[in-house]
Formats: structure tokens, sequence, C-alpha cells
């Protein structure tokens, strides 16, 4: 990690870049996500999804619902919140962030690429990244739920479908911040010049 004026320049301009790329791709999210869900679908991986991944993160968001005093229960494909009032959660296989992973993935091609940092530094942020874009969707799942018990459906639709995407892309833009400012290495020079070589 460099902490020179020059290193700190390029720092900026990066995340400059990468934000001005998240938000131009934002008005092409909703058509993105529906193209997706498409393919997925005719590649028959939401099975994998739906019989893998959500009851995992059923579990994972009802843990994150602890502090908040409820006693969340599994209940077939459903989260129950409330106690008595049960209320039943439903987290499809299209709401558990694989779209958000795969934006990760994009932004990390572009962010990671050439041969400017050491590889290790490369490998430790793209997995900060990794985890971090996976704990960011649990919590957003996490807020979904409260958002529908405390103010109803209606107002959790909207969260879902325009929060929840800001939410993602305020990590992503917040998460390349970190990662160029204190994450990624730069190669010695000699390093650089013998990678060029070679």
């Amino acid at each position: 990690m460099s902490n020179t004026p020059r290193a700190q320049k390029h720092t900026v301009q990066y995340i400059l870049l990468i934000s001005v790329l998240v938000l131009m791709f934002m008005p092409f999210m909703a058509v993105f996500n529906d193209l997706l869900t498409r393919i997925v679908m005719q590649l028959d991986f939401y099975q994998f999804l739906q019989k893998v991944v959500v009851p995992i993160e059923i579990r994972m968001v009802g843990v994150l619902l602890l502090p908040f005093g409820f006693r969340p229960q599994i209940v077939g494909e459903y989260l129950s919140i409330g106690g008595s009032n049960a209320f039943l959660i439903e987290i499809a296989w299209n709401c558990v962030g694989w779209q958000s992973l795969l934006f990760f993935i994009l932004t990390s091609w572009v962010g990671l690429q050439g041969d400017r940092y050491t590889d290790f530094s490369k490998f430790k942020a793209w997995f900060i990244g990794f985890l971090g874009t996976f704990f960011v969707n649990l919590g957003r799942i996490a807020a979904v739920v409260l958002i529908a018990y405390y103010f109803g459906q209606n107002v959790a639709i909207v969260f879902h479908d325009i929060g929840s995407t800001m939410t993602v892309l305020v990590w992503l833009i917040v998460f390349w911040w970190f990662v160029y400012r204190f994450v990624l290495e730069e190669r010695k020079r000699f390093e650089i010049e013998e990678t060029v070589v070679v």
C-alpha cells in the first residue's frame, strides 16, 4: 500500500471511474436483473439457489433478527417472526443477492485488471469484496423483513426494488475506496518490468 500523493491521486481516479460505471448502469439494473433471471431460469440454476442457498440465508437472516427481539422460526420455506402474531416471510431464490454478487464480480474485473498491484493484495481485495457483498445482502434482506413487519408490505416492496439497489451501489463505492486506499499494494518497479519482459 502506498500513501504518496501520486498513489492517492490514482486512488481517487479509480474510485471516480468505478463510481461513474456503477451509477451509469443503475438505470439498466432492472432490465439487467430481468435478463439474468431469465437466463438462470433457462439453465435451471435457480433450483440450486432455491434448494441450497435459500435455506442457509433464511437461517442467517433469522440470526440477524435476534437483536431486534424476534425469535425467528423456520416454517417450511418461510421464516416466521412475531410470536403469537405469526408473520411469515418468503425469501425467494431471486432475492438472495446473486445479481449483486455478479455485479461485484464485473466491477472487480474492471478494478483489479493489470499488473500494477500484487496478486496477493488483489486476492485479499476480492475476498473482502466477496464476503462484504454476501453480508450486505444478508443485511438488505433483514432490512426488508423489518420494514415489512413494521411498515407493511407496500413500503417493503419499494425498499426492495429501489433501496436494495442503492444499498448495493453504496457498498460497492465504499468497498472500492477502502480497497484502493488500504488493501491493494503496488508491485515494486523491477517486478513490473520483469513481468513485462517475461
